[in-house]
């Protein structure tokens, strides 16, 4: 089905400087990418679709999530903790309380916020694996993100050691072997990976943490394993200070310098949070092109900090956006993410302001980072550091990845440029219309198929599963 959107408020590239806004109205896709840009003439072939009162954007593209936390949000014994300790409350102590059908659930759960917020790709971090275990959770997200017709990326995480704190869990705590964890990694991407530019599926490498999860050797192994692979790599590095504290103890240098005397840095490799970084390590990674997945809002919310995405970018870094897991981020979808990077480069750059008699230069950092900016790195950010080079982008031969916006709520009314609404306004923005690869995955805020007063009733029983099961193993 060929399809003309027409009569946009604006048209948002998700590209840089003066590209970042097209100047057309309209927007023509025939067989899933979109082949002109204007002011343009309906065709007795197509559906036409009134964008008028609407702004499009590129569909978002998350590169780190945990999905298998959707049903762990707001959990108790972790919401006031930072990092090492949250682990320890909520996500170690509940993965052995995950079953085949909690999982299913929890996976759809996180999905579908994703999807409802404009996100079209997905990079989850699965890291959900322990000797034995009775079902496959890979097939389970991809079997998830098919159904929905979503793009999903498969970071295959996984630990061949940990970090201690899992000592007194049972089974569900321990440790893969590395052989066991190599040969997976290899039947995945001989199952699901895809190499094109235009890829419904992706396989990565990523070991949970290059540090705490696999030896030196070991990851040096897997950097190896990954590039005979033609796959890309992933981890969780330099979230808070312990990993500095922790690179320094073990190895005698900076969790970065590490990575790139073990081969994990380079255009292949992009790392969650990067929150405390030297600035040799900000060097060394921009001179590298490594990319970082900024999750702001669970870096928020544990307290470990605001990663500088301005020097990053500045130095050669490559910039995308996660959400990272919803144990750690209770509003696990898109638009929070950007409105929450959009605010808080700004509050990053105006505590480093001092009074002009103590030498400061400025006032605030109200221009630390725009909405295009923001975009961008939701975007076609994302789409780089995942290789996905036919996504990311509104422009004249990419595929037709895109979201309506429609802004009828009185949070958007007053707006002096619409255009900015779903980020700086904040909320969820209805969707008018929702494309991946040309196809129609939402229309009029509607998901195909999904009821959420069930979904609803059915993550309400989930929960109290969990719950449950996670009293018991802790007597046991």
């Amino acid at each position: 089905m060929n399809i003309l959107i027409k009569n946009a408020y604006a048209i948002l590239t998700g590209q840089a400087g003066h590209q970042a806004r097209h100047t057309a109205t309209d927007i023509r896709i025939v067989n899933g990418i979109i082949q002109d840009m204007g002011s343009l003439t309906a065709q007795p072939d197509e559906q036409v679709i009134d964008a008028r009162d609407c702004v499009i954007y590129p569909a978002w593209v998350n590169t780190h999530h945990h999905l298998f936390q959707s049903l762990l949000k707001g959990e108790p014994q972790g919401l006031n903790q930072s990092l090492t300790p949250w682990l320890a409350a909520t996500p170690y102590r509940f993965r052995g309380s995950f079953d085949e059908e909690t999982f299913r659930l929890a996976a759809r759960i996180g999905l579908i916020e994703l999807l409802r917020s404009g996100c079209a790709t997905v990079a989850d971090h699965h890291y959900l694996y322990w000797p034995g275990m009775p079902f496959d959770g890979a097939a389970i997200l991809f079997e998830e993100a098919t159904q929905l017709g979503m793009r999903f990326v498969l970071c295959r995480g996984g630990a061949t050691q940990t970090r201690g704190l899992e000592a007194d869990l049972p089974q569900a705590m321990r440790p893969e072997k590395f052989d066991a964890f190599m040969q997976d990694v290899e039947r995945l991407v001989a199952t699901y990976h895809d190499p094109s530019a235009n890829a419904m599926r992706r396989v990565v490498m990523a070991p949970t943490t290059t540090l705490h999860s696999t030896t030196a050797p070991e990851l040096r192994e897997t950097a190896r394993l990954a590039r005979q692979l033609n796959i890309r790599m992933h981890s969780h590095l330099s979230e808070t200070v312990d990993y500095l504290d922790a690179a320094k103890a073990k190895f005698g240098m900076t969790p970065i310098q590490f990575c790139a005397e073990h081969d994990w840095i380079g255009e292949d490799v992009w790392f969650a949070h990067l929150v405390k970084l030297l600035p040799e390590e900000i060097a060394l990674l921009g001179q590298t092109r490594t990319g970082i997945a900024h999750c702001p809002q669970s870096n928020a919310r544990l307290g470990s900090g605001i990663a500088d995405l301005v020097a990053l970018e500045h130095a050669g870094v490559k910039v995308s956006i996660g959400v990272d897991g919803a144990a750690s981020n209770e509003a696990a979808d898109m638009l929070s993410e950007t409105h929450a990077a959009w605010l808080l480069q700004r509050a990053r750059k105006g505590m480093l302001a001092q009074p002009r008699y103590e030498g400061g230069l400025f006032e605030g950092g109200a221009d630390a980072a725009s909405i295009e900016d923001v975009i961008r790195w939701g975007t076609a950010g994302g789409a780089q550091v995942l290789g996905l080079d036919n996504i990311g982008t509104l422009e004249i031969g990419k595929a037709a990845d895109l979201v309506v916006y429609q802004l009828d709520d009185p949070r958007y009314f007053g707006l002096h440029d619409m255009a900015i609404g779903p980020v700086a306004s904040g909320g969820r923005a209805h969707i008018k219309i929702m494309l991946i690869n040309g196809k129609v995955v939402m229309e009029h805020d509607q998901i195909p198929g999904i009821s959420m007063p069930e979904l609803a009733f059915q993550a309400q029983q989930a929960v109290r599963q969990l719950q449950q099961r996670a009293s018991r193993i802790a007597v046991a």
